[in-house]
């Protein structure tokens, strides 16, 4: 049964809404879609899915661009209702005929909609009868064969594996209709699993190789590696004699029998004398946090810059005089067709960028859902259109849904007596303790008190790595060695800073792979036993596609994992290498798209002061460039 069915504008103002469904909606569906989806530039999908408390609801919804409507449809995920679509369709057509700006009451529209919909639920009952009556028959029929003979033929092809068209697997998938954007058969789930392992893959390249090249092989020989050599003195024939060489054997090394005594730490001070190492914030200067970043303007010619395929010679020359005929006089209406060329050359564009693949994809499809059906303005060309409703997108999903002021939000719990704690996560070799001491050096500048807590217990040199920056920066650190429980640790340490007074915690946590449960289910218990004010994800500028993968399966282990009721997630994202990607800046796009975490930090050099802010528009400017 249909809950719901509403009518907005892109304001917020509702319409219309139907009394006679009169059902009070748990939770907030519509609130979370406008959140989730339509401010977040993910209205291109077919259906959104809401999850709360006794309730289990799908929305679906489509547009009307030329007069700024939404039209949203609400029912119970169980109930798979194959109508709504063509429903929302006819309302959208009908309500559009009486649809005045200066009206803000349709109670005239109740009884419409009540033949609307009995419209839309017999035509599906007969669609669905229709396809009962034809689904027995098989295409073995054509021999004036019976329906049971039909039926065998499809389970005996069924059963040798092949997608039968007279019953087997393959007719019934065709035949059926998808809901809410999934389908409960193999099929669907195979295919889904296919785009995402390339999704989730390495970066793409121009150059797709399937296996081994041989010409690298045949390099490799001429070369004359090491390999290669071994490989060809394998092959010479037992009869010839190769001039013998000397085997150079490696000396064995002597342990002593007793154990060393002293550790092998040689960072401590008394040894090396880093007592009289001087205070960084001397000769590092001021951090790049607190300045702003000014993006300059370019003069060039944006006509030749232009996304579009407008500008290729093969346009100009098949099209040219249509195209200036619709940007002098105007177009009446936008189509799918008149705005796929200028997609699929923002799309390419955005992947040379490191966007990932998925990504782009659905950011083109809530673009094109935002322009089709809009008048097209005089002198206007479809492809400055497209750009600017992507470049409007782009500075919404970069922009931070709430604004996160971490000075602000470290007075707060300063004045409630408690430590701020920050724990930073992420996976191997990003530059977790590195920026975790850039943050540290950026908190000191702001008269901020901060101890540093070595919670990675598992690499060797981490806690000596983390002791080193505290000696540089003068701050104190909390550490228990190796072979310890993170999580304990990290307790301990805010309980040390409690007594101790200091105003942040950072802590510093092993790093670890995705894909890797036992780490992620210790980093769900530190995160679950500590309740951290801030959790960031330290991820790598230079990734593409993985960047998906990473951040889309530490939420999803962080929400599986957690005991509590509430599970934390990831709040923020602090981007490292940015310095050596030069212009393929969206790996910040992608995960700030996969996540709704905004970009809090940007890592931009090996010193302490190379810790600055995501300017969203010298990105959006980057990535259209």
């Amino acid at each position: 049964m249909l809950e719901q069915l509403l009518i907005f504008t892109r304001g917020g103002l509702i319409l219309w809404t139907c009394k006679e469904l009169g059902n009070a909606l748990r939770g907030s569906p519509i609130d979370t879609l406008i959140r989730s989806c339509l401010l977040e530039e993910r209205s291109g999908s077919s259906s959104f899915n809401y999850d709360a408390p006794g309730a289990a609801y799908t929305l679906k919804w489509t547009f009307y661009n030329e007069i700024g409507l939404v039209f949203v449809a609400v029912y119970q995920r169980m109930l798979h209702l194959l109508y709504v679509d063509d429903l929302l369709a006819m309302v959208k057509r009908e309500f559009s005929k009486i649809y005045d700006q200066k009206r803000v009451v349709y109670d005239d529209f109740d009884e419409t909609f009540r033949q609307l919909r009995i419209e839309a639920e017999a035509r599906a009952e007969e669609l669905k009868k229709s396809k009962q009556a034809g689904k027995p028959m098989s295409n073995g029929n054509k021999q004036g064969q019976v329906q049971k003979m039909g039926f065998e033929g499809g389970s005996k092809k069924k059963s040798e594996g092949g997608l039968a068209n007279d019953g087997g697997d393959g007719d019934n998938f065709r035949d059926s209709r998808l809901e809410n954007g999934r389908s409960k058969g193999k099929h669907v789930a195979n295919e889904e699993n296919r785009v995402m392992g390339v999704v989730n893959g390495k970066e793409n390249t121009s150059s797709n190789v399937g296996a081994f090249d041989v010409s690298k092989l045949q390099k490799l020989r001429n070369k004359g590696g090491k390999k290669t050599d071994k490989t060809d003195t394998t092959l010479v024939s037992k009869g010839s004699k190769a001039d013998p060489k000397k085997k150079i054997t490696k000396k064995n090394r002597v342990w002593d029998d007793k154990p060393m005594e002293t550790k092998l730490d040689f960072t401590d001070p008394a040894e090396n004398g880093a007592e009289n190492i001087e205070v960084v914030a001397a000769e590092e200067g001021e951090s790049m946090m607190d300045k702003e970043e000014i993006v300059s303007s370019d003069s060039e010619d944006e006509e030749d810059k232009e996304v579009g395929v407008d500008n290729k010679p093969e346009a100009k020359k098949n099209g040219w005089f249509s195209s200036m005929f619709q940007s002098i006089a105007g177009k009446a209406n936008l189509e799918k067709a008149d705005l796929e060329p200028a997609l699929k050359a923002l799309k390419d564009r955005l992947m040379t960028k490191n966007v990932a693949e998925e990504i782009a994809e659905k950011l083109c499809e809530s673009v094109a859902a935002s322009l089709e059906g809009k008048k097209l303005a005089s002198f206007t060309r479809i492809s400055s259109t497209v750009q600017a409703a992507m470049e409007e997108a782009l500075v919404r999903i970069l922009t931070p849904r709430r604004s996160i002021d971490i000075l602000r939000e470290v007075h707060a719990a300063k004045e409630q007596r408690k430590p701020y704690v920050v724990v930073f996560v992420g996976v191997n070799g990003v530059g977790k303790s590195t920026n975790l001491a850039k943050v540290a050096y950026w908190l000191l500048q702001h008269k901020v008190s901060v101890m540093m807590a070595a919670c990675d217990t598992f690499r060797s040199g981490a806690v000596e790595q983390l002791r080193t920056h505290a000696r540089r920066l003068q701050i104190p650190i909390f550490e228990k060695g190796y072979e310890k429980d993170p999580a304990v640790v990290a307790k301990e340490a805010i309980q040390e800073a409690t007594r101790n007074a200091s105003d942040v915690v950072l802590v510093d946590t092993a790093g670890r792979m995705q894909d890797n449960e036992p780490l992620m289910r210790a980093l769900s218990k530190l995160i679950c036993l500590n309740n951290p004010d801030l959790v960031l994800f330290v991820g790598e500028a230079l990734v593409g596609n993985d960047a998906v993968d990473q951040l889309s399966k530490f939420n999803q282990k962080l929400a599986d994992l957690s005991t509590s009721s509430n599970p934390r997630l990831i709040d923020g994202i602090l981007l490292t290498k940015f310095d050596t990607i030069d212009d393929k800046v969206g790996a910040a796009l992608s995960m700030v798209y996969i996540s709704g975490a905004p970009v809090m930090f940007v890592g931009c050099g090996q010193s302490y002061t190379d810790l600055k802010k995501l300017n969203v528009k010298s990105i959006v400017k980057t990535l259209l460039k």
